[in-house]
């Protein structure tokens, strides 16, 4: 991760990180004496970094996640235009 800075640096930055966290989704690692102590990201960020390590515990959502991949290479796809028609 690029963004990182010391507490010391994070203080009177932090109206500015905070914007740039809501603004561009950045991320930033905060170090305390050199060591890495604190992820600072959007609860947007966070909120899909949780639901994709869900579903990554989730075994039945990954193997219809494989599934589909494996069908996908096997060429067994529907266009758009077929699916909208069968639900019509």
């Amino acid at each position: 991760m690029k963004n990182t800075l010391s507490l010391k640096q994070l203080r009177p930055e932090l109206s500015k990180v905070i914007e740039s966290i809501d603004k561009k989704f950045d991320r930033f690692i905060i170090t305390k004496r050199g060591k890495p102590v604190v992820v600072m990201m959007s609860i947007d960020d966070y909120e899909s970094l949780i639901e994709t390590l869900d579903i990554l515990e989730d075994k039945e959502t990954m193997k219809r996640v494989r599934n589909g991949e494996n069908e996908i290479k096997a060429g067994k796809t529907r266009s758009w235009r077929d699916v909208k028609r069968s639900y019509a």
